[in-house]
């Protein structure tokens, strides 16, 4: 796998072995990243469900100022471990290894908010409800959320969240949420 754009554009970095995650592909990120790309310059980031990595790097490459990258799985751990180091991007990194419930509930008591969260959960996850839920409290006033999912199975969301934007490619789906403002 490589960074598409930015100042690491052309590196490479690793992905976990195995069927446990599905790296997004390069054109899935590059198009979704042209669609983010006013937002993402100066961004805090959280990227939630996030295998290697490949979506905080790029935005990381992009200019996002920092970035949050949250997977319970060990050796998506290693991975994004090492290649925030092969990247020289571990300064701007903090990765968590823990499950969606506690990372968000440790964020939110530290206080932290995200101006882009990028969502990339199991495709057997269809009901987003709790986890839109939970990101209510750690999201900037202006945030936008990716969700990645099976184009074939638009998952469920929460109220409170605008749909402005859904994609398809192949098997993928990606869909753009903005909270709605009260």
């Amino acid at each position: 796998m490589r960074i598409i754009a930015g100042q690491a554009r052309g590196r490479t970095f690793d992905a976990p072995q195995g069927m446990g995650t599905r790296p997004t592909l390069d054109r899935v990120r590059e198009n979704v990243f042209n669609i983010l790309q006013m937002k993402v310059r100066g961004a805090a980031v959280l990227d939630l469900f996030s295998g290697s990595g490949a979506m905080a790097f790029e935005a990381l490459s992009r200019g996002a100022e920092s970035a949050v990258m949250v997977d319970c799985d060990r050796s998506a751990h290693q991975v994004q471990q090492r290649n925030a180091t092969r990247l020289r991007m571990e300064g701007q990194c903090r990765i968590l290894m823990s499950d969606w419930q506690d990372a968000l509930r440790r964020l939110q008591q530290e206080g932290a908010r995200f101006d882009v969260v990028l969502l990339d959960p199991p495709y057997s996850m269809h009901d987003m409800t709790p986890v839109f839920q939970a990101l209510k409290p750690l999201l900037a006033p202006d945030a936008v959320i990716l969700l990645e999912h099976e184009a074939k199975a638009f998952p469920a969301i929460s109220d409170g969240y605008e749909l402005y934007d859904s994609r398809k490619y192949g098997v993928a789906g990606v869909s753009f949420f903005r909270p709605v403002q009260m």
